[in-house]
């Protein structure tokens, strides 16, 4: 694609959208349904694209592949692309939500057309930039720019508490990933190089390794995130539209995830290792806090939004524990939590659409109005539960088997996290769908429509698809998480009879 490659096609075809739209005149309704359906043109042919990668793509392989590589800015700083079994998922992922987040703002979204739907189109640029990236650099640019097009939306388009939401989003993940900067920096001045497949190989000493990993532990923490630098996560998803939480919590939460599987863990092994403990503490504190604080909220938003955190705390957990299970479930659990919150979230668009309010108190009932709707939000709450025969389930499963084979103590804790998810996953249904249809304003409400069908009917039908059959996921990911804990142990190994034979 211009003297580039199919990633560089992903990369930039929705910026080619994005161009497009700019470009076109007016603010009328006419512009903004031309906005609107260039958008959802682009989305899809993008998403059609990385289909035919993940046709080239060989699940076989450890090694990354796709690779595209020009000269840039010079001193070893170069464009580089490439992806592999642990990024390829995120990147079908991402390609995959956009056009249901552009479905989404539909109708919702009335005001300044034109320029949403530019923020959505860079952002999925910067978003599969981020997965694709083989250079530190270049993979900083794209981390850090994904912040600008989420902070308008949210700060535009978003709810009475917008501008406060999007500041502290942005403030957030600013400052974690300031202290990124400086930890890249170092790297080159010791690998004199930025180029990601050179760094992996490259031997940095434990005691710098420390440092290294706390400066991207700083950022990944705050984009996942982890307790307790959560905070931001619930105001951000309250204040956003339907579209902008789809994509918070079904990408840009997984960016954390993908750092620490991508920099973390390969690169500085000694230090992963010895912080171990403080991430599973982090995570067992976050699953069983979250769940908690889940229990208690009347915002429907802020409820799923604390489930994220909870869910992610599983994640960090499979990580740590570095063994194949542990790895490939987290991977599997980001992957099938991108599904499922994303549906959640656009449930919760559905009724804030005819209703204007996401307080839980206002519903009631709604299974006597809205059968579809109740069939529909009950697949997606018994997956955020983890109900076996879900995708929900094979995540959670194979990080707790993972965890459990390096730590019993940790798994025996976090499992107390499936019980609480089903507290508040299923008081929140039964606040919702049951019970007597006694509000005045409920009575005239309508079931999903024709376009919310067409939303939600996939998102169910992987979610019970991957839960029965996870074997495309797994086997994607099994050869590069093989030779990523194989590595790490081999790291290990050294480190400790580099001591003994010093002793």
């Amino acid at each position: 694609m211009f003297g580039f490659g199919i990633l560089s096609g992903l990369v930039f075809l929705p910026l080619v959208g994005a161009a497009f739209i700019l470009c076109l005149r007016g603010d009328d309704e006419a512009t903004a349904n031309n906005a609107r359906w260039a958008s959802l043109f682009t989305t899809i042919i993008v998403f059609l694209l990385s289909l035919v990668a993940w046709r080239q793509f060989d699940t076989a392989s450890s090694a990354f592949q796709l690779v595209e590589e020009k000269g840039w800015l010079g001193g070893g700083l170069i464009y580089k692309l490439g992806v592999d079994g642990m990024s390829m998922p995120f990147v079908m992922l991402t390609t995959f939500l956009m056009p249901f987040a552009i479905l989404a703002s539909w109708e919702s979204v009335t005001k300044r057309v034109k320029e949403y739907m530019i923020a959505f189109l860079v952002l999925e640029t910067l978003m599969i930039g981020v997965f694709c990236a083989l250079d530190l650099v270049l993979f900083y640019l794209f981390f850090e720019g994904g912040l600008i097009p989420m902070f308008l939306i949210i700060g535009v388009w978003g709810g009475k508490r917008r501008i406060y939401a999007s500041f502290k989003f942005f403030l957030y993940t600013l400052v974690g990933s300031l202290l990124m900067l400086l930890a890249i920096m170092a790297m080159y001045g010791v690998a004199g190089t930025t180029d990601i497949t050179v760094l992996l190989k490259t031997n940095f000493p434990v005691g710098m390794q420390k440092w290294l990993w706390l400066g991207f532990f700083a950022s990944f923490a705050v984009k996942m995130p982890m307790w307790p630098v959560h905070t931001w996560l619930p105001d951000a998803h309250v204040e956003a539209p339907t579209a902008g939480s789809v994509i918070l919590a079904a990408i840009l939460l997984k960016m954390g995830g993908y750092g620490f599987i991508r920099f973390s863990l390969p690169m500085f092994p000694d230090a992963s290792h010895y912080f171990a403990p403080l991430v599973w503490t982090l995570s067992i504190i976050a699953i069983i806090y979250t769940s908690l604080v889940a229990l208690v909220q009347e915002d429907m938003k802020k409820l799923i939004a604390y489930s994220s955190v909870a869910h992610m705390g599983y994640v960090t957990m499979g990580l740590f524990a570095m063994t194949q299970q542990g790895v490939q479930g987290a991977i599997f659990q980001m992957i099938s939590h991108g599904l499922v919150s994303g549906a959640l979230f656009l449930c919760v668009g559905v009724v804030y659409d005819r209703m204007h309010t996401r307080e839980i108190a206002a519903y009631g009932g709604l299974v006597q109005r809205m059968p579809l709707y109740a069939v529909a939000m009950l697949l997606f709450t018994l997956a955020n539960v983890g109900l076996p025969g879900t995708s929900g389930f094979v995540g959670e499963f194979l990080t707790l088997l993972g965890v459990f084979n390096v730590n019993a103590w940790v798994s025996f804790f976090a499992t107390f996290g499936v019980i609480l998810s089903a507290a508040y996953a299923l008081y929140l249904y039964r606040r919702i769908i049951f019970g007597v249809l006694d509000k005045p304003s409920l009575a005239a409400i309508t079931d999903l429509s024709m376009r919310e069908v067409a939303l939600l009917l996939p998102l169910g039908l992987l979610t019970i698809y991957y839960g029965v059959h996870p074997g495309p996921i797994l086997d994607a990911s099994a050869a590069s998480v093989e030779l990523l804990v194989k590595n790490y142990d081999a790291a290990l190994a050294a480190v400790k009879t580099a001591a003994l034979s010093a002793h």
